[in-house]
């Protein structure tokens, strides 16, 4: 799947944000790849979910949210995962591929992201194939989702990418 214009312009023009600056358009507001729900509701998962893939125990069940707070929740979310990422990742990559990593943690975990074959060839400095891996996780509940597969392609063109100009 590719980006729509909308969210490629605003890629684009992040990449002096940085990394996590990237990522959060990437996951956030009504143009970002989880697709912004203000109000809770179970994932394919059956994970009780809100914003922009916020999950835990401080969801309220039944209130809107604001995108104020859905801006908030994913800040406050994606903080752990850079660290987690960061330490974890031990060779150079540019903003593009750091944010592509930062929302496929994001998504399946840090633990799953810590164990995963794509960090293995990463570190290993098979780039290609690490950015590759990211086909594989297109399951939740054991069933394959077309939206997974939709944002893994997308989270593996930008790990691809050399450059703004390759998303």
């Amino acid at each position: 799947m590719a980006f729509s214009p909308s969210l490629k312009r605003k890629l684009i023009s992040a990449a002096g944000a940085g990394a996590i600056g990237i990522a959060t358009l990437f996951l956030g507001g009504k143009d970002g790849v989880e697709g912004r729900k203000y109000e809770a509701y179970k994932d394919v998962a059956g994970v009780w979910t809100v914003c922009d893939g916020h999950t835990g125990k401080d969801i309220v069940i039944g209130k809107a949210y604001t995108d104020t707070e859905c801006d908030r929740l994913l800040w406050k979310d994606l903080q752990p995962v850079k660290r987690s990422v960061d330490a974890q990742v031990k060779v150079p990559l540019n903003e593009y591929q750091r944010a592509a990593l930062y929302s496929f943690a994001y998504n399946v975990g840090t633990g799953a992201f810590s164990k995963s074959t794509m960090l293995k060839k990463l570190n290993a400095g098979d780039q290609v194939g690490a950015c590759e891996e990211m086909r594989r996780w297109v399951y939740a509940g054991g069933v394959k989702w077309k939206g997974l597969q939709n944002r893994r392609e997308m989270e593996r063109s930008m790990c691809l990418a050399a450059g703004a100009d390759d998303i």
